[in-house]
């Protein structure tokens, strides 16, 4: 079932009639818990809390826009953690140090993939779990004295108190269908956003209806700053070598991938002159068995495609199927706000100054 095709269809039909009586039971759940945590009092971690989140079910691009802001964070001195639910991984414990800054001190297994990913690319700051981030705040507190906080996928995590709500929305397609899960996109009902202090729109290109789209938001959510940012393909990674993408020009590829939105991986691909032969998708976070990736090796042979290439948080997953492929590369991908960055991170350092008892 393609998920991201449904949720952009908007007509009842066999499929979505169904899915349409489960959003108004998820949209009552959805009201009984906000109205819940109303009622209650935050915790409070003893630090700066910017939480980095979304709208809507995965695909935004909240991993590249936390290393971002991370290693701005960490170059103005403050002492940075992040603090994830680890989706997707299968840890038992109540927090799940991933990384102490310097070492990689769990697996994909235990943690899912994005901490991994975040870990590898992010050296002097912590990564910790838990399904409850203020423990996990505190214990980073208490290891590695830390007053920064960096809350990861956290729109929804309202019991934790926020200094600055950062919420991403897709510049194409920010709501799809407008509906809530499973109909929809929508983990909760569009008009929560009021909550959220700043807007990010990713993967802008400038075209009309994302324009469209920037000016709706602006209306909507008058007086909220909103910023353009876009994904910028890094580097082609082949056995431990780094090319720059001009690497893939004219070059046979057959590719995959297993992330919410792999149309965008695909674009990338074609923009950086590649060749496709072959696009394979897999469903968001999946996990590959070794007879998978033999049979991607094996298309690939047959096809005559000079590389097989896949998005680097699927590789991140394939850490102990490698061997089945020793050829394939990865694509890494970071994050830039276009036109007016230094009044993006202004507006971080100004958050920052309004905590009063915070320091770097």
């Amino acid at each position: 079932m393609d998920w991201s095709e449904i949720h952009e269809r908007r007509k009842l039909g066999p499929i979505s009639l169904p899915l349409a009586l489960l959003s108004v039971f998820y949209g009552l759940g959805v009201k009984w818990r906000v109205k819940a945590f109303e009622r209650r009092r935050r915790q409070r971690l003893p630090g700066f809390v910017l939480s980095i989140g979304n709208i809507t079910a995965g695909g935004t691009g909240k991993t590249p826009a936390t290393m971002m802001i991370a290693k701005w964070a960490a170059d103005q001195g403050f002492r940075v953690t992040v603090l994830s639910r680890g989706y997707g991984g299968r840890y038992d414990q109540e927090v799940l140090e991933v990384s102490d800054g310097e070492k990689i001190k769990a697996q994909v297994s235990e943690a899912g993939d994005e901490p991994v990913l975040m870990a590898a690319h992010l050296p002097g700051v912590p990564i910790v779990l838990s399904r409850k981030r203020y423990l996990a705040g505190l214990h980073a507190v208490r290891r590695f004295n830390s007053n920064f906080f960096l809350l990861d996928d956290g729109f929804q995590h309202i019991g934790l108190e926020r200094d600055l709500d950062l919420v991403l929305l897709d510049a194409k397609s920010p709501f799809g269908n407008c509906r809530l899960l499973p109909w929809g996109p929508l983990r909760e009902p569009a008009e929560h956003l009021g909550r959220a202090d700043i807007f990010l729109m990713t993967r802008w290109e400038g075209k009309p209806g994302e324009k469209d789209w920037a000016d709706f938001i602006r209306r909507r959510f008058s007086g909220k700053p909103l910023f353009k940012s876009a994904h910028v393909p890094d580097q082609v990674v082949l056995q431990k070598e780094r090319h720059s993408t001009l690497f893939l020009r004219g070059k046979r590829v057959l590719a995959f991938a297993g992330i919410a939105r792999p149309m965008a991986f695909r674009k990338t691909l074609l923009d950086a002159g590649a060749d496709l032969v072959d696009f394979r998708v897999f469903h968001d976070h999946h996990r590959f068995t070794e007879t998978e990736i033999r049979n991607l090796a094996s298309a690939r042979s047959s096809s005559r495609a000079d590389l097989l290439i896949t998005t680097e948080k699927d590789w991140v997953r394939l850490e102990r199927l490698r061997t089945a492929c020793p050829d394939l590369a990865f694509l890494t991908v970071t994050m830039r706000v276009l036109f007016d960055e230094e009044t993006f991170f202004d507006q971080l350092k100004a958050a920052c100054r309004e905590r009063r008892d915070f320091q770097s």
